[in-house]
């Protein structure tokens, strides 16, 4: 079996399609299939079910792919390395990390990434949960990832340093005049915004879990997909919210109010194997820019 024959099945199964596989990679269909074929004779046994809308994987297709994952991006970020190390001008970084980091701490850095190096091309893959995050790193998806510690992590983890969860309210909620900390206890009757990106904790929800053990349980006023989305609501009135300190900086409307005890939740970026080139230099980035005096002017991260 060859490289090209696993990228030709990663891309079949990504695309659902044969001929829109051969589109992406600019292949005739029959060239494909070809491949294909020769890729199942070689593992001996049909990885794809040809169905009259689409491909799906056989049980011995779903036992490849994820190492036919891992071999084609790991060979591009072979080149990748490559190219870096030899001072090439052009390449890609790409970057995965969760879409409230996407949405707000990674702006700033990668504003600053590209007037410095305009000729490296970025390219962010977000995600919804911390598993996933994990699963795309360990599949190969990125060169780095950029987010919560991830237990039990073999590769490098580098800290970024800790962001502040906070409560967030509409500028005309009681709570926005609130200088001192919050006790959460104090917030029992209080609706709130949940968001699908809520970590879970023991198999729970994180906040229903902190909320009992206050003595509560939260009452739900609405449920979104994405933490930004459940800001804006926040700051339009509809209940609180519990969010990193940086989106509510971001949204308009929105005002932030401590807990007490504060909550903090550090944040990373961590590899596969140890970053090299221009992805070690972007670690180096992130440091400087998320860790330095700089951070705490810029409200980034809760310090």
């Amino acid at each position: 079996m060859s490289l090209r024959q696993m990228e030709y099945l990663v891309a079949v199964v990504e695309e659902r399609s044969f001929s829109r596989a051969a589109h992406t990679l600019n292949v005739t269909q029959s060239a494909l299939s070809h491949q294909i074929k020769a890729l199942e004779r070689a593992v001996g046994g049909p990885l794809l079910e040809r169905l009259p809308r689409g491909v799906e994987l056989t049980p011995m297709g779903r036992a490849f792919l994820p190492h036919a994952e891992l071999a084609v991006r790991s060979a591009g970020r072979a080149r990748r390395a490559a190219r870096a190390a030899a001072g090439a001008e052009g390449g890609e970084l790409h970057i995965v990390t969760l879409h409230a980091l996407a949405v707000g701490v990674l702006p700033l850095v990668l504003a600053r990434w590209r007037a410095e190096f305009p000729g490296v091309a970025l390219r962010l893959h977000e995600c919804v949960t911390t598993d996933e995050l994990r699963d795309r790193m360990e599949r190969g998806v990125a060169d780095l990832a950029v987010g919560p510690r991830p237990q039990g992590w073999p590769g490098p983890v580098v800290s970024l340093g800790e962001e502040e969860i906070v409560l967030v309210v509409s500028a005309d909620d009681p709570l926005a005049g609130r200088t001192a900390p919050v006790a959460l206890e104090e917030l029992a009757d209080r609706a709130w915004v949940r968001c699908a990106l809520e970590p879970v904790v023991g198999g729970r929800r994180w906040l229903d879990v902190v909320c009992e053990e206050r003595g509560f349980t939260p009452v739900t006023a609405v449920e979104t997909e994405q933490s930004s989305t459940a800001v804006r609501m926040a700051a339009a009135g509809l209940g609180i919210v519990a969010a990193p300190r940086h989106l509510a900086a971001a949204a308009a409307g929105a005002v932030p109010v401590a807990v007490d005890p504060r909550w903090r939740r550090e944040q990373t970026v961590f590899s596969r194997v140890e970053p090299t080139g221009v992805a070690a230099v972007f670690v180096a980035r992130c440091v400087e820019i998320l860790r330095g005096e700089s951070l705490g002017a810029a409200g980034r991260l809760g310090v």
